[in-house]
């Protein structure tokens, strides 16, 4: 299982960019943390999710 902004889910084995594809982020506007570490966007396809994992996505918000 994998902890992914607070709730456990079943995406071991999953590449991150696999996984943020079945969600509705939008890939530009967000930044992801996985174990306390900033995560690449450009490699995100080569981010392997293992169990035990902890990924923190926070999505950026235009407005004023």
């Amino acid at each position: 299982m994998v902890r992914i902004n607070g709730m456990e889910k079943d995406v071991s084995n999953m590449s991150l960019k696999e996984y943020l594809l079945t969600t509705d982020y939008n890939l530009t506007r967000i930044a992801v943390e996985r174990n306390g570490n900033i995560v690449p966007k450009s490699q995100y396809d080569l981010t392997i999710l293992n169990d035990g994992d902890t990924i923190e996505i926070v999505s950026f918000v235009g407005g004023g």
